[in-house]
């Protein structure tokens, strides 16, 4: 592949449809994608890492750097707590010409997606039901009963955008969803 002339894939989904080990396929089988590290300003999980997983910020340093305009996109995802892209991370990765990979929720993608048009491509992960996202959801281990339930009517909600995006790839089985997904990047990376 030739310079990748500022392109973007863009992978989004309900929490616990799939989307981070689908974006680590991706990332094992495209050595020119280079996964963008979101900021965030809630807690690290157990064995996350800063500038590893998710560049960890206050909340007052987050809202600076909104107010400085160092963000391609930024969303309050839940309460009080904050996501988003940031310009150094995109221009970190093209300067070493590779594609930016964001993992990133449904409001972010379709604002990058606006902030790009013609160099994005958007990967839309559906769970194969709300059912089944609650059990994943459950099965993780991470979630009270009032977070898992903020989650699965936030689910509801992105699920109504699905159309926006230009690929929507239903993980009922992870090994075909991941080469739904490889086949589509692929397509797209082939585009001058």
């Amino acid at each position: 592949m030739s310079e990748p002339s500022q392109k973007i894939i863009i992978i989004t989904a309900p929490s616990g449809s799939g989307k981070t080990s689908i974006t680590r396929y991706l990332m094992q089988k495209f050595p020119q994608l280079s996964f963008s590290v979101s900021a965030t300003t809630r807690l690290p999980r157990p064995k996350e890492q800063n500038g590893v997983d998710y560049y960890f910020l206050t909340t007052e340093a987050f809202k600076s750097k909104i107010d400085a305009e160092e963000f391609i996109e930024y969303e309050m995802v839940y309460q009080g707590v904050y996501y988003g892209t940031l310009k150094t991370e995109m221009n970190r990765i093209w300067n070493n010409l590779q594609v930016p990979v964001l993992d990133i929720d449904v409001k972010g993608a379709m604002n990058v997606m606006r902030l790009y048009p013609g160099k994005t491509l958007s990967l839309f992960i559906e769970p194969p039901s709300l059912e089944e996202l609650e059990n994943r959801l459950k099965k993780r281990g991470t979630e009270t009963s009032d977070s898992l339930l903020k989650r699965i009517t936030k689910a509801s909600e992105e699920m109504a955008y699905k159309k926006e995006f230009d690929v929507v790839i239903v993980n009922d089985v992870l090994e075909i969803a991941c080469n739904q997904a490889e086949q589509s990047v692929n397509c797209f990376l082939d585009k001058t």
